[in-house]
């Protein structure tokens, strides 16, 4: 079962710095290494997927599930100007990210 979270604006990079801590972990095991990292609105927004991963799963066996897959991938970018000296200007990029969360049980 899989869930997808578009457009959180958060980079990919720091995403991925959490996503590798909890990947093939129980899910009981990564919401509670979620609930005491640093980086709270990044783990916020993942513990609120796999929940919601959770909620979409059918089966009555919910104490056996682990993380058989996550990945973040670059989503939008909002692309900014930033004026710089002698009349330039340099581009700022927002970047947002796309969560995909897979779960099952074994």
């Amino acid at each position: 079962v899989c869930s997808i979270l578009n457009g959180i604006r958060i980079a990919p990079r720091k995403i991925r710095l959490i996503a590798n801590i909890i990947r093939y972990k129980k899910v009981e095991d990564a919401l509670c290494i979620l609930r005491y990292t640093k980086k709270q609105n990044i783990s916020i927004c993942l513990s609120k997927l796999i929940i919601s991963t959770i909620s979409n799963w059918n089966r009555k066996q919910q104490n056996e599930l682990f993380i058989h897959k996550i990945m973040v991938n670059q989503g939008k970018m909002l692309k900014r100007i930033r004026p710089v000296p002698q009349g330039r200007g340099h581009k700022i990029r927002k970047k947002s990210s796309n969560i995909i969360i897979c779960i099952s049980n074994q």
